[in-house]
């Protein structure tokens, strides 16, 4: 069998994977030697010999996610197309059709559409699904199809698109795309300010100091930096924003590792807009890492109120590893510690469950710290609110249930079957909630949650035992289960119906009149103005 040398550039980075995990593991040299020598020659062995014809590239790619599957899931290999996709992410700015496109089982689904950009000009939607890219079959490129849709300024690229069952052909010129780090902000009409961030990228400092400036010359009483469902990015970004708030050579993160050059303070370096504008910051479990940063800094620092739920609890910092053609290592390198020297990582990798699950730190393995003025706070468990809206323990099945596709299949449903006129009118009635919980139960839907899907597993296996006569019990707990999903639904309807009808606000209004819906409706900005509004609850909960 000939051996695919046009592909060795994977083999060369598994080598570097394998030199990386090895060091950090035990810096022992021979024994790296040794590895490496085993695995080159079994490696050989195997493509050279094995009975029907192998793949080099696929065996060396599914050796490479075995191996990274033992370390955190930060860890990850990055090919070339995705080392491109990374730096699109963090810079915000490509030429392309302006939608964001979910590539997954060889299919390209419209996840969002930006306004007035290309993609949303020919009637493009969310949920619509690309199914021919300049005449080629999406199914036939092979999980390349995303890279067909961006090119040239100005050029143009040819869709066939399906929705409801009906296919549709157009042509999308490529623009210049540039979503906002800051989708909106706006002075709001008691004179609070608010400032939503999406994502730390390279450009999201400028912009939230932008946004700042603006409203310290209209005389803000009061500034809301809304960290909900920002997932996070770049470290230094994280830094540039607390220091609007706080003075200047103020420590704001520290990194710990096992490697020496690794460990790093981060300092502000500037001096402040404002030491002294009421400030309150709303996370949610979305928010994570530089989130967490900023909002675990300006919480240690007494410097904001955190208002929302418990945040998501990434403590962990990653740095890219060039690999040979292009590829990359993303890896885990540090912990992250806020000012007062705790790590709110929620999961712990190195010791894990039967089934291979990380172990979530519980509350009695937490350690107390304490803030500049003396208020208690704790790691682990990512950064508790000081004031807490909803639910104050999570549940996993709703957490699961609320990133799942049935959210967004629900929401497109919605969409193309009803009409919204008035933005801030908008509210899901019983009706309309009862659908979603019937879609819960449909059978699309019910391997949602870790339990269901265990016992999928523990029924396929008594089957095959040759044990069908369980078949009645497994009917009785299925019950059960089905019953406890629905209770859980009704205990969160609250936390449910406010992902809803922020989805569905987005088919109609965009992304920015999702924001303005949750301005107008939404209890946590409620409350954060209510907190902004009383000196003496603002300044009683930050001492």
């Amino acid at each position: 069998m000939k051996f695919d040398f046009k592909r060795r550039g994977v083999f060369v980075g598994i080598i570097g994977l394998v030199f990386i995990a090895t060091t950090a593991h035990k810096n022992d040299y021979f024994e790296i030697a040794k590895q490496l020598d085993i695995f080159t020659s079994l490696f050989k062995e195997v493509n050279m010999n094995y009975v029907d014809e192998t793949n080099p590239a696929d065996l060396m790619q599914e050796s490479v996610t075995q191996m990274l599957k033992e370390l955190d899931p930060y860890t990850t290999y990055m090919t070339e197309q995705d080392v491109e996709k990374a730096r699109i992410n963090q810079s915000r700015t490509y030429v392309g059709i302006g939608a964001t496109i979910n590539a997954s089982k060889n299919k390209l689904v419209v996840v969002e559409v930006f306004k007035d950009l290309p993609a949303d000009k020919v009637g493009l939607k969310s949920g619509d699904e690309i199914i021919k890219i300049d005449g080629l079959e999406v199914s036939d490129l092979e999980g390349g199809a995303t890279q067909f849709l961006n090119g040239k300024k100005n050029t143009t690229v040819k869709l066939v698109y399906q929705r409801n069952g009906r296919k549709t052909e157009v042509s999308v010129a490529r623009a210049d795309v540039k979503p906002k780090a800051v989708p909106i902000y706006k002075l709001l009409t008691n004179g609070i300010g608010y400032i939503a961030l999406d994502q730390f990228s390279k450009t999201a400092s400028a912009e939230v100091e932008n946004a700042l400036k603006l409203m310290l010359v209209d005389e803000a009483k009061g500034i809301i930096l809304d960290l909900r469902n920002n997932p996070g990015g770049l470290l230094q970004e994280a830094v540039k924003i607390v220091n609007l708030f706080v003075p200047k050579g103020q420590l704001v993160v520290s990194t710990k590792s096992k490697v020496e050059a690794y460990n790093q303070v981060f300092k502000t370096q500037k001096q402040p807009l404002s030491l002294d504008i009421p400030l309150v910051v709303l996370i949610n479990q979305n928010s994570a890492s530089a989130s967490e940063i900023v909002a675990g800094a300006l919480q240690d620092l007494d410097r904001a109120v955190i208002v929302g739920q418990r945040s998501f609890g990434k403590g962990l910092v990653q740095r890219p590893k060039p690999l040979p053609y292009g590829s990359q290592l993303k890896v885990t390198i540090s912990h992250y510690y806020t000012p007062s020297g705790r790590c709110i990582q929620a999961l712990d990798y190195r010791n894990r469950k039967k089934d291979g699950a990380a172990n979530r730190f519980k509350e009695d393995q937490y350690t107390a710290f304490k803030t500049k003025n003396g208020r208690t706070v704790y790691d682990g468990g990512g950064v508790n609110p000081d004031v807490i809206i909803g639910n104050d323990k999570p549940n996993k099945f709703i957490e699961t249930l609320l990133k799942s596709s049935l959210v967004f299949d629900y929401s497109n449903a919605f969409y193309h079957n009803n009409d919204v006129d008035y933005l801030e009118s908008f509210q899901l009635n019983k009706k309309d909630f009862e659908r979603f919980k019937s879609m819960c139960l449909e059978e699309k839907y019910s391997t949602i949650g870790e339990t269901q899907e265990n016992l999928n597993q523990l029924k396929k296996a008594f089957q095959e035992g040759g044990l069908g006569a369980m078949e009645e019990s497994f009917e009785d707990l299925e019950i059960a289960i089905r019953t406890s999903k629905l209770k859980l639904i009704e205990d969160f309807e609250p936390e449910i119906r406010s992902v809803l009808e922020g989805e569905i606000i987005k088919r109609y209004f965009y992304r920015e009149g999702m924001y303005a819906y949750f301005l107008a409706t939404n209890k946590d900005v409620f409350k954060a103005q209510e907190i902004i509004n009383d000196n003496n609850a603002y300044n009683t909960i930050l001492k």
